[in-house]
């Protein structure tokens, strides 16, 4: 009986000692978001997504814990509070000092406030900021928020005050700017690093045709202009952009990209967008694609491991070094192995109720660990800050300091400590100044195999190692680009709107291409430098021009000289023989005007030859059209004469004597002289002959030359044309005059010896301009000299040697009268 009174006492006893035993547990079990301490600091993780906001009338804060779950971020969460933990439990920083943290969930950028509110909020009130505000609040920093969008609505609230936030995923490179953002601080590199990392993965394969993918937010825009400035000076092009969301139809868009022949596509998306998109590309059959992945999706656990995704082809990506953390596991199964009780108080508000409980360690052990030293270095600059504020000291901390949020803010931007053999360390936008990029592969075996890094601190350094990769196309790299590399020698002409669509164009002779800095035209070669078509550098040319010592050049100025001497003798000849009727029918003293011209005249071939320079181009030309303008003016008026004795002197008798008072012969030789020489003077003083490199004839050579001014010689050519052609009527009207008497005749023929001369080279110089063009014009020079000299002057030198009975007096007499009588019949 007693047993039996026994037992029944003692039942409810047990049963009232397990209650109170779990009870006790559920007391001592404090929520996860949640922790008392000296100092808080305020959390904002995303573990719950709202994936699109619902039209409302009134405004309403979400219930996050029956949105989407994201693990990951869960498992950021969890590093937050083993951070603290961390911490609270060192000796070395912020001894006797306890951090606690107040965190929320923020799954929505526009409903999820109610958590921000309570962050800035001091015992439920919100106050203007002042110098010593009546009420304090315990909290001095925000771990958070993680996306670009969430940061840009939530941290405007808390800029006002300068309240430090230091952000372990926003990488939007808009928040460098600290005009804007003047507290804000980050653990991660803004979008510039990972965009860096992937255009020199596209550079280093020689992919040129990529298609861009990014969110539709304010992180996926950021990229995207991002990308958009980087390729500007390369040769990628932007084939294909769309911003992705949950309305995305992707058949429509790899319709697209299949139809434009793009084989490289980057994904610049969240984690989520990332998997709707791979799993869509999956569904629609989508293969042989290079997907380039950015770090918030490359380390995925879950996408490499389907069967599927051996058939949309190679996936490279950008990843942050994955840093093992000591301690988090043993924290996850500690945390997991305890009874979770909610407490109706610390989870009054609606972003601090997480609804995981059926989660297994394992579950967050294993989830993609990106992002997580970010979050972990994130908390340990704060406390190194607070540390800093406090002057801490080896075993306590200035308890007497009012610690205020900018303090902790000043500290923060002057971080420098190590962290797992990593430095913390923040430049003047408040971004880390170190940190490096992993270059990750899936392998066959569904993991992220690290194939390459980029490093920026203290110099950049990038590495692939392309073996490692096991491409789709079974061992070659493939090829994206618009239109194939033009061969060697060919320049490229864009066809559209993108430089990387191009026909393929030869250049031409004396052009170049120089396919490292501009394939887009061909250069020209200088003048002195030649190139065959389709050339990728340009020749040094031959420069042409007559030495002294060609043969050619030898046997023309010895005629010159002989030219000179035989003038001479034919000189001396006249002058003792001077009162002969053959001399005074040749002109007289006349002769030796003629004779000394002619002899000065051939002073220009000797300028023919040698490398020119402007004295030589000038005398090249002066001395011939100077004294050939006497020598014609001679001519002219000498067949003038002999046309007026005969037929003039009977019908104009007073022009007769007109001529003859006034020695009207030396007036137009003078008046032609002074001419030629101020033609001369005025020409040459406005553009004289120089010196002048002839490029166009000859490709590969550079015939050196002298340059005419054409309309300042035209005026030297024309008087010499004119006495030409009237010497030319005077003669030819005399042609019928005595036989033997032929000083007409000879001039007709020296004067059509004369223009034949000048026919022959001026159709030599229109088909040929190569460098013996200047012994052809010294040899057409030297004929117009030798002309008069053989054909007028060597006649007579033959009468007077060889025939010296018709050099008398009685033998012209008989033959004028002869010509009379014939005249008068």
């Amino acid at each position: 009986m007693l047993t039996t009174t026994m037992s029944h006492f003692l039942a409810p006893l047990c049963l009232l000692g397990s209650l109170l035993h779990v009870w006790s547990q559920c007391m001592a079990q404090t929520s996860e978001f949640q922790l008392e301490g000296d100092y808080l600091i305020g959390g904002i993780f995303d573990i719950h997504y709202s994936s699109s906001s619902p039209y409302r009338d009134r405004p309403e804060a979400i219930d996050c814990s029956s949105q989407h779950f994201i693990l990951s971020s869960y498992r950021r969460f969890q590093l937050m509070r083993f951070a603290v933990e961390q911490i609270n439990n060192s000796t070395n920083l912020l001894p006797n000092v306890s951090l606690g943290y107040d965190i929320f969930d923020h799954c929505s950028d526009t409903q999820s406030f109610p958590g921000i509110l309570k962050l800035i909020s001091v015992n439920n009130g919100i106050q203007p900021w002042g110098e010593n505000p009546k009420n304090l609040s315990k909290m001095i920093a925000v771990v958070g928020p993680f996306t670009s969008t969430d940061t840009f609505t939530v941290t405007p609230l808390l800029m006002m005050n300068f309240f430090p936030v230091v952000s372990y995923g926003a990488a939007s490179s808009a928040f460098s700017k600290k005009a804007k953002f003047p507290s804000f601080l980050r653990t991660v590199h803004s979008n510039k690093k990972p965009i860096e990392v992937i255009v020199n993965i596209v550079l280093y394969f020689k992919w040129r045709w990529v298609a861009f993918l990014n969110n539709d937010n304010d992180y996926g825009n950021d990229g995207l202009e991002l990308f958009i400035k980087r390729i500007v000076d390369t040769e990628i092009c932007m084939a294909y952009n769309k911003g992705l969301n949950d309305k995305t139809n992707y058949s429509q868009m790899f319709h697209q990209i299949e139809a434009q022949k793009i084989q490289v596509i980057i994904v610049f998306t969240t984690k989520l967008t990332a998997e709707a998109l791979i799993k869509s590309a999956m569904q629609l059959n989508i293969t042989d694609k290079v997907w380039i992945a950015l770090d918030t999706w490359s380390l995925n656990k879950k996408l490499p491991k389907m069967k599927e995704i051996k058939n949309i082809g190679t996936v490279l990506g950008v990843s942050q070094p994955v840093v093992p953390i000591p301690g988090f596991n043993d924290f996850i199964y500690s945390s997991k192995s305890q009874p979770h009780c909610e407490n109706t108080e610390q989870s009054m508000l609606c972003s601090q109720v997480c609804n995981c409980s059926g989660l297994s360690p394992e579950d967050v052990v294993s989830i993609d660990p990106t992002f997580s030293f970010p979050v972990y270095s994130a908390v340990y600059a704060v406390a190194h800050a607070l540390h800093k504020v406090l002057q801490c000291g080896v075993a306590k901390c200035n308890g007497n300091i009012t610690v205020y949020p900018h303090m902790v803010l000043a500290e923060l931007k002057k971080s420098n400590f190590t962290l797992l053999n990593r430095s913390i360390q923040f430049d003047e936008n408040g971004d880390p100044t170190s940190g490096m990029y992993d270059i990750v592969f899936w392998n066959q075996s569904g993991k992220a195999q690290e194939i390459g890094f980029y490093h920026f601190h203290p110099s950049i350094n990038f590495f692939i190692n392309s073996s490692q990769i096991q491409w789709y196309t079974n061992g070659t790299v493939p090829i994206s680009v618009c239109s194939p590399e033009c061969p060697t020698g060919y320049v490229r002409k864009q066809d559209g709107i993108h430089k990387c669509c191009f026909s393929c164009i030869i250049c031409p002779n004396r052009t170049y291409i120089n396919s490292t800095e501009d394939p887009y035209s061909c250069i020209s070669c200088k003048d002195t430098e030649w190139s065959a078509e389709g050339s990728t550098s340009c020749n040094q040319r031959l420069v042409e021009f007559i030495p002294f010592t060609d043969s050619g050049a030898i046997l023309i100025m010895l005629g010159a000289g002989a030219l000179v001497g035989l003038t001479l003798a034919v000189s001396v000849l006249f002058a003792v023989n001077y009162n002969t009727p053959v001399v005074r029918s040749a002109g007289g003293p006349m002769c030796f005007l003629i004779l000394g011209c002619l002899s000065l005249c051939s002073i220009s071939v000797f300028f023919y030859f040698g490398q020119p320079s402007v004295s030589s181009c000038v005398l090249r030309f002066l001395p011939f059209f100077l004294f050939y303008t006497v020598c014609l003016a001679c001519f002219v008026v000498r067949s003038f004469q002999i046309v007026c004795i005969f037929k003039i002197a009977a019908k104009f008798p007073k022009l007769h004597s007109w001529w003859m008072k006034y020695h009207g012969q030396w007036l137009v030789i003078t008046a032609a002289f002074t001419t030629q020489a101020l033609i001369l003077v005025i020409g040459y003083s406005s553009g004289p002959p120089k010196p002048y490199n002839e490029t166009v004839w000859y490709p590969r050579e550079i015939i050196l030359s002298c340059d005419i001014d054409l309309i300042a010689t035209s005026g030297s050519v024309i008087l010499l044309s004119s006495l030409c052609s009237l010497c030319f009527i005077f003669s030819y009207m005399g042609k019928d005059l005595p036989k033997n008497y032929n000083e007409a005749k000879s001039i007709t023929f020296c004067l059509l010896l004369l223009i034949l001369t000048w026919i022959i080279f001026a159709t030599e110089y229109m088909l040929y301009r190569g460098k013996y063009i200047h012994t052809i014009n010294a040899l057409a020079v030297l004929s117009s000299l030798y002309s008069f000299l053989l054909w007028y002057f060597f006649p007579k030198c033959y009468i007077i040697i060889f025939q010296p009975h018709k050099n008398t007096q009685q033998y012209f007499q008989d033959l004028i009268q002869n010509y009379t009588k014939t005249i008068s019949q």
